[in-house]
């Protein structure tokens, strides 16, 4: 598939992303932000320092003002950003990626990155079109007032937490920020190593997880938190060791701010419907927005809601204005310290029965074709079309989608009982060309066999 995704720029380094096409692409940014003030940041992936040095070569040959931040993780570059008063920022990284991944997340002005931005910058790219102008680079450190910024708007604690940085871009910053705040921090794989060795860097995994739950039950923890690569992402285990999903994590925050003001609250397409009725209970208004980080933030943004979340662990905050894995954990704590044990707050939320994706391979250029032929086999339970197809009843739900990064659908059901669920997914399946539904058959969860 094309490096130029829906929400950013992502590849293989040195395949796919070769130090050709980065120059290419850093005087495509450079035409659109050309005069700019912009900051430059990258994680600690191997091939990011070539490829932070090409981006910022190539943006001060267009004519921006370049200030490069060095190597940091993602919620720090936001940061950055925001403090600077910067028009366009690029950071280096492929986030959750495994570790031959990198590339580049953009802002290019006050919204969100679109898919119409990414695919101009391609076209750009094919064009071979750039600018020429007058540029600058200075140098600025901001992890130090990252932390301070972050810490200032938190509250001190206590409890003994795990944090696992993945060996990725929190290694060093987020113990420090707990620390800062009177944790006591036991460090899991907090020595940056952009080989990953010790687990993928995706903690919206439960399996990647596990040596955290290990940590904190021999430690004797209040509950751990993991990063992903570049710390956008997060993940939590309780006081247990058990993984807990991103769903009841939104439930927990998203109350937490509805007890102070109302407000709406964004959530993905992919969230379990618990998340919605809860932010009703509590007062709050459910927006929910198609799956993606650009899109959740832009929901988020138009909305002005006081938290947005996904169920892969990007959570956004008023507070911040940006998602911030780190900041994430840092509630979550405080809500520990007010309300008691993550595993108790999380034992009082109704749990549906919800399966995880079912990834179908698809390697055909008509995905779009299908999908607005299966919407249209469901006409009748006129169907939610914010991210692919899904359809929804008072006691469940079901959707496929496509995704935007990988040759594939993905499927996903809810329901309050095991028979509705099973007659959801019928309803869904019955809908799809036949080759997709014998796949999907074969790649069944037990409890939809």
């Amino acid at each position: 598939m094309s490096i130029f995704q829906a929400c950013d720029i992502r590849g293989i380094a040195g395949k796919d992303l070769t130090d050709v096409m980065a120059r290419r692409i850093a005087l495509a940014v450079g035409v659109k932000l050309t005069g700019q003030t912009v900051v430059v940041g990258g994680d600690i992936r191997l091939s990011t320092p070539g490829l932070q040095r090409i981006m910022i070569d190539g943006l001060a040959e267009s004519g921006c003002q370049v200030i490069d931040i060095g190597t940091v993780a993602t919620p720090v570059f936001y940061y950055a950003v925001k403090a600077a008063g910067a028009t366009g920022g690029v950071m280096v990284t492929a986030s959750h990626n495994p570790a031959p991944y990198n590339g580049f997340k953009l802002i290019l002005g006050p919204e969100p990155v679109s898919e119409a931005d990414v695919a101009q910058i391609g076209q750009l790219v094919a064009d071979n079109v750039r600018t020429q102008g007058n540029g600058s680079v200075v140098q600025r450190p901001v992890i130090a007032d990252y932390i301070a910024h972050t810490a200032g708007k938190a509250r001190p604690g206590r409890l003994k937490v795990v944090l696992d940085a993945g060996n990725g871009a929190t290694a060093t910053i987020a113990p420090q920020l707990f620390q800062r705040l009177g944790y006591e921090v036991i460090q899991l794989n907090c020595a940056a190593d952009g080989r990953f060795p010790s687990h993928p860097p995706n903690p919206a995994l439960a399996e990647n997880l596990v040596s955290l739950g290990e940590a904190v039950r021999f430690h004797g923890a209040a509950l751990g938190i993991g990063f992903d690569g570049d710390g956008d992402r997060v993940g939590f285990v309780d006081e247990t060791g058990w993984a807990i999903d991103n769903d009841a994590i939104m439930v927990l925050i998203a109350k937490a701010y509805l007890a102070r003001e109302t407000g709406a609250v964004v959530y993905d397409a992919k969230c379990s419907m618990v998340v919605p009725e809860a932010v009703i209970e509590a007062g709050g208004r459910p927006v929910m927005a198609r799956a993606g980080h650009t899109f959740s933030k832009a929901a988020f943004i138009r909305e002005k809601a006081l938290f947005a979340g996904e169920i892969s662990g990007h959570f956004f905050f008023r507070d911040l204005g940006y998602d911030d894995g780190m900041f994430s954990g840092l509630k979550i704590c405080e809500l520990v310290a007010d309300r008691g044990s993550l595993s108790a707050q999380v034992a009082v939320i109704p749990h549906y029965l919800l399966t995880p994706d079912i990834r179908i391979p698809y390697k055909g250029a008509d995905k779009t074709a299908v999908l607005e032929q299966v919407a249209a086999r469901l006409a009748v339970y006129e169907p939610n079309l914010i991210d692919g197809v899904r359809i929804e009843f008072a006691d469940g739900w079901g959707m496929i989608r496509a995704s935007v990064t990988e040759p594939l659908f993905t499927l996903r059901f809810e329901a309050k009982t095991a028979a509705r669920l099973s007659e959801i997914k019928t309803i869904l399946l019955n809908a799809l060309p036949v080759d997709i539904q014998t796949a999907v058959a074969a790649k069944l969860p037990a409890e939809l066999q």
